[in-house]
């Protein structure tokens, strides 16, 4: 008897609907998976045979072909196991006849029988609303997960036995259905506050504007002078995640296996990744046979902050320049090319010099110039002139401890959601979002500058010897500063501030 069943295989973030063919016939008992599987799907027939047996189901004996359709595409991952299972049971006729074209199902299986939770449901769930898929069979750890995508029925199991008797309409299993609002409610209040930093007036004001306008920035300064402190804390003055942007971040978490428990179903707040120095170009832009999302696509929509940004290997940071500029990046392989999503703020921080004092009133450098200037070296100029921000990080005086009040997260996030407010009024059907995505031709269009400000930026960039991508850059974040004051022109003070925050080219 030949059974089919279907479930879908991601690649990248997209899915491809896979058709499992499942043939008995008599003949010496054997078992066949083709359709080019990996180590792991043809390893699911033990599992599935223990699967089976262990739940009490009876298992024939007979030579089992399974056909994974279309053949041509290599399929991975022990999610597989339980539409495998399915369509067996269906062909030896333990389960009812019936019509699974608008079913899909997914999960692992355990030789016990139980359904095990896998990665990358909620992006398979998304992809199967767009084949007209009614219903889906998952795990019930990956239910709240799957019940996101709405107009979708979604019904989580926990063994092999509850999904035999569901089929045979022997039980009635709950539909899953999660409270969208309840998810954005229940984001907790963020600990981290600029309230608690104390000074550093002037560096705050530079990570506002590049909050307002989505800008990459470069802080640097000696040990102590609060760089990680106020980096860590600029998820807290960036817009509120829309339900749209939540999505995005939630399947590329969901397919890294990032996705933890019921309550983490639907990610609510802008994600901060700070990867270790050690990490190699792999780790950064993904990879692996089956390329999984690295570092830059798990801050999508949020914060990727590099410390000590010298000290990541020169190819390390490389490999950041075209994502940077593209906002996507592409992983070829052997086996597959796919591409993510890496639409993030950069933010990155360094010491002045080897040992961390140079230019200090504190401490005496004890660095000569070449070494000063090998250490700069390691960050290379295509990569700083995509850095929109470099700004000195003073250290901070006792007298910032005793006597400052400092605003909240609260009152500079206000400015950034008005800032933001006035960009996508004025991007609307543009296609971006911001004002560091602006292309030249943009760029003209939006960051024209008058004759004041004309003859500021012609001083400063033959005085400087700007490159013609600082030149871009400045005035974006121009029109950024001329956004937070409300102005609908660039104005000379707005492109005056703007030439302030590229410390490493003045110098």
């Amino acid at each position: 008897m030949l059974s089919n069943i279907k479930t879908i295989a991601l690649q990248g973030l997209d899915g491809i609907i896979i058709t499992i063919e499942v043939d008995i016939t008599e003949g010496m008992p054997s078992w066949e998976i083709v359709g080019l599987p990996d180590a792991s799907i043809k390893e699911s027939r033990e599992r599935i045979k223990s699967a089976i047996k262990n739940s009490g189901i009876e298992f024939f004996n007979k030579k089992y072909i399974v056909n994974l359709s279309p053949a041509d595409i290599r399929k991975e991952g022990a999610m597989l196991d339980l539409p495998i299972a399915v369509g067996v049971l269906a062909s030896t006729g333990i389960l009812s006849e019936g019509e699974f074209n608008d079913t899909i199902f997914i999960g692992e299986l355990a030789l016990d029988g139980s359904v095990r939770k896998v990665n990358g449901v909620l992006p398979i769930c998304i992809e199967a609303l767009k084949y007209g898929i009614k219903k889906v069979i998952v795990p019930i750890e990956n239910a709240n997960e799957a019940a996101v995508v709405q107009n979708l029925e979604v019904y989580g199991v926990s063994n092999l036995i509850q999904v035999v008797n569901f089929l045979n309409k022997k039980i009635n299993l709950q539909r899953t259905i999660v409270d969208i609002e309840k998810f954005f409610k229940k984001t907790e209040k963020d600990i981290l506050n600029f309230s608690e930093v104390s000074g550093q007036e002037n560096v705050k004001r530079a990570l506002e504007v590049a909050a307002a306008g989505s800008h990459n920035c470069l802080l640097v300064g000696a040990p102590g002078s609060g760089k990680t402190m106020m980096a860590r804390r600029v998820t807290t003055i960036l817009p509120d995640l829309t339900f749209e942007e939540s999505l995005q971040i939630t399947k590329i978490h969901s397919i890294a296996g990032k996705i933890k428990g019921e309550n983490e179903a639907l990610i609510t707040r802008r994600p901060f990744r700070s990867p270790h120095h050690t990490i190699s170009p792999h780790g950064i832009i993904g990879g692996g046979k089956i390329p999984k999302p690295g570092e830059i696509s798990l801050a999508h929509n949020g914060v990727l902050f590099l410390d000590e940004l010298p000290e990541f290997s020169r190819n390390t940071l490389e490999v950041l320049r075209g994502p940077l500029e593209d906002r996507v990046v592409t992983i070829s392989r052997v086996g597959a090319s796919l591409s993510y999503p890496c639409n993030f703020m950069l933010i990155a921080s360094m010491n002045p010099c080897p040992c961390g004092y140079y230019g200090s009133s504190e401490k005496e450098c004890t660095c000569d110039e070449r070494k000063r200037n090998m250490y700069r070296a390691r960050i290379s100029g295509p990569l700083l002139d995509r850095i929109d921000i470099q700004i000195d990080v003073p250290s901070v005086k006792y007298n910032n401890f005793k006597n400052s009040v400092s605003e909240s997260s609260e009152e500079i996030k206000s400015r950034v959601d008005k800032a933001r407010k006035i960009q996508n009024e004025r991007y609307n059907n543009l296609g971006i979002f911001s004002n560091s995505e602006l292309t030249p031709k943009l760029i003209r269009k939006f960051c024209t500058l008058n004759l004041e400000s004309e003859n500021i930026m012609q001083k400063a960039f033959e005085k400087f010897k700007f490159s013609a991508r600082a030149y871009s850059r400045i005035l974006k974040l121009a029109r950024t500063i001329a956004d937070l004051d409300g102005k609908e022109n660039i104005e000379a003070v707005h492109i005056t501030e703007a030439i302030q925050y590229r410390c490493l080219d003045k110098s």
